[in-house]
């Protein structure tokens, strides 16, 4: 592998503002796209979060492939579906991209652990960045379903070196977290413009 397993998302992420400074669809799913190979390397760990990110991609891909032109920018069906009063279905784009952002988040919080807290263990790192992110959203079942799957998270060394390629993993994790995190944050504050950052779990 040229690079390590950031590259890719590091490369699309020069691209996910237009010149204007709004979000791009294309290049935001992309990244977010990009970044799922990391996941692959969990194994068995992170196959309900993967699901759970790959659904919600596909979601805002189709809508957004239903017209590109119209939804080029991410917030244009955020905004339509406001005005048509659907944001707060389950099946909504607001909802998918919401529950994308807040996975995205659990992601950014698990790499900064992993760069943080060198001594700690694998299922350490996954529980802390999960009760920092998405816990607090979650119900019982989800949270119990996530606690378990917590505990078969492969072992840090292994991992680490799966990812880092030939690349140096650890600067390259540190970018996409400083990268990566004030986007989200940009999500997270449209989102709550509109009343829709605090949605739950059903």
């Amino acid at each position: 592998m040229e690079g390590t397993a950031f590259s890719p998302s590091l490369e699309g992420m020069k691209h996910v503002k237009s010149e204007q400074g709004e979000m791009l669809t294309k290049p935001f799913l992309e990244v977010c796209k990009l970044i799922l190979p990391v996941l692959d390397k969990f194994g068995a760990a992170m196959s309900l979060v993967k699901s759970d990110i790959g659904g919600n991609i596909t979601r805002l891909e189709n809508k957004y492939l239903s017209d590109p032109e119209k939804y080029k920018n991410l917030y244009s069906m955020v905004g339509e579906e406001v005005e048509a009063k659907t944001a707060k279905r389950s099946s909504s784009c607001t909802n998918g991209l919401l529950w994308l952002t807040r996975a995205m988040d659990f992601l950014v919080e698990l790499f900064r652990n992993l760069l943080a807290h060198p001594d700690w263990t694998m299922p350490q790192v996954c529980t802390d960045s999960y009760s920092k992110t998405l816990k607090k959203f979650h119900g019982w079942i989800a949270s119990s379903s996530f606690t378990v799957a917590m505990k078969l998270a492969p072992d840090r060394k292994k991992f680490m070196e799966v990812i880092g390629g030939s690349g140096d993993v650890n600067s390259d994790m540190d970018k996409f977290c400083t990268a990566f995190a004030p986007l989200l944050e940009e999500n997270h504050k449209f989102l709550a413009s509109v009343g829709m950052d605090d949605l739950k779990a059903s």
